[in-house]
């Protein structure tokens, strides 16, 4: 399958052109030439299938033209050496969780992917070092990070912004060494973007080093988060719950909500989604106005979502750019809410003593979007993207407790933080990178 650029203006790639690169030369972000429809009977007898089994014939779709069949399967089934449970709250809202993973959040799936899928390219063409480049508001670092992890011919920099992430966060990318460097940048996460996007646009850069990004913009991030849609779908079908199905989606690059319109459109009958964001609401504010206004992000208790400037916008745009009225038939699909760090924190704590159920602060913005839209007749779904023990001292403030951490989480804490400080001027992040040595 080809790939085009959101932006028209650069020639159509190969799926390891799209990977490797990352961002089209014309800094648009690439989209798949067509998405492939499956089969109903399929999506009908998903229930009696294993997560891999279902992920396996989703990715056949999209990369089957690309990737011989079982090496394909392989790196679907090294990916989803987890699984993403579906878990009641209450009578018609359920929880999809998604911290399962090596680092306990949702980014594990496409992390672990892209490493393998990069790393068979790298095998394949017989490249020396590939540079991935990834910016982080928290949780993109540390499932990239371990994803690649001692992956062979592969450097991966963590961006990130100092003092905006959770301790914990920082020690899962900061504590690795081997093929991991962390940047600590003086800024926000819309600035590590920033710095990525432009080190790919710059010549000097890209000709003295291979560059690609782990980012959402890279089509083998998100691409397989659409895997996690299916997987629930199929669970809530074999308890009968999944017509008039509502996704919810904590968003803040909207990779996330944009892998679940990619499921809807092959064919997964969810019938709408919510985006839900926290004060960073660029996107409510789009749905309420049709118009799209960037700005600074703020920062919040759900820190993954501070992004004011959603790169993955151009994806959804891109998805109903045939339409008469783009912005009708985005609002047809989606609705928005968003909520203050008073409300998330409001959320958690009721939802804590009414039900025993911890959320984190991201997947407390999801459950009470579905809270506030969803329909009598419909069953709600929210993304529980990270386990709540990520945002330790933030869930312990809010219910005045002292929540376990995870075996797997007190292992990262352990290491010895290694990070390298800079500012967020481009030409002090390209003196750097041009000071690397090439293997």
């Amino acid at each position: 399958m080809k790939y085009y650029s959101t932006n028209r203006q650069a020639p159509m790639a190969s799926l390891e052109e799209a990977v490797v690169k990352g961002l089209a030369g014309d800094k648009g972000l690439y989209m798949p030439e067509h998405i492939p429809s499956l089969d109903q009977s399929f999506i009908q007898n998903m229930k009696h299938l294993s997560f891999q089994e279902i992920a396996c014939t989703v990715a056949q779709a999209f990369f089957g033209e690309d990737i011989e069949k079982n090496t394909l399967q392989q790196i679907v089934c090294d990916t989803l050496s987890f699984d993403t449970p579906v878990v009641n709250v209450t009578e018609n809202i359920y929880s999809l969780e998604l911290f399962h993973g090596p680092t306990l959040a949702f980014k594990d799936v496409g992390a672990r992917f892209m490493a393998r899928l990069l790393g068979y390219f790298i095998r394949k063409e017989g490249l020396k070092q590939v540079n991935v480049l990834v910016a982080t508001s928290g949780d993109t670092g540390s499932a990239v990070a371990n994803g690649f992890l001692g992956v062979e011919g592969i450097h991966v920099y963590v961006l990130y912004p100092k003092g905006k992430v959770s301790p914990i966060q920082e020690c899962q990318f900061t504590t690795l060494g081997q093929n991991i460097t962390a940047l600590e940048i003086d800024g926000t996460f819309d600035d590590c973007q920033a710095l990525v996007k432009s080190a790919f646009m710059d010549e000097d850069l890209n000709a003295h080093l291979k560059l690609t990004s782990a980012n959402s913009i890279n089509v083998a991030r998100f691409l397989p988060q659409s895997f996690y849609y299916f997987h629930a779908y199929a669970q809530l079908d074999k308890l009968g719950k999944a017509d008039q199905l509502v996704c919810c989606v904590p968003s803040g690059n909207f990779g996330n909500i944009t892998a679940g319109l990619f499921a809807q459109r092959m064919g997964l009958p969810i019938q709408h989604f919510i985006a839900a964001n926290n004060r960073n609401d660029v996107f409510w504010e789009y749905l309420n106005t049709g118009i799209y206004t960037p700005r600074p992000s703020v920062q919040t208790i759900a820190n993954a979502m501070d992004v004011g400037a959603p790169s993955n916008f151009a994806r959804i745009l891109a998805l109903y750019e045939e339409s008469e009225d783009v912005h009708a038939e985005v609002c047809k699909h989606i609705s928005g809410a968003h909520y203050t760090d008073e409300e998330i924190a409001e959320t958690i704590r009721n939802t804590y003593q009414q039900t025993g159920y911890l959320l984190d602060p991201h997947g407390a913005c999801g459950f009470q979007a579905l809270k506030d839209y969803l329909p009598e007749d419909a069953c709600g779904v929210f993304l529980e993207t990270a386990h709540p023990a990520k945002f330790k001292g933030t869930v312990d403030h809010i219910l005045g407790s002292d929540i376990s951490i995870p075996q797997k989480l007190q292992a990262f804490m352990k290491g010895e933080k290694q990070s390298v400080e800079l500012t967020k001027d481009f030409d002090a992040f390209k003196r750097y990178l041009m000071e690397v040595e090439i293997i």
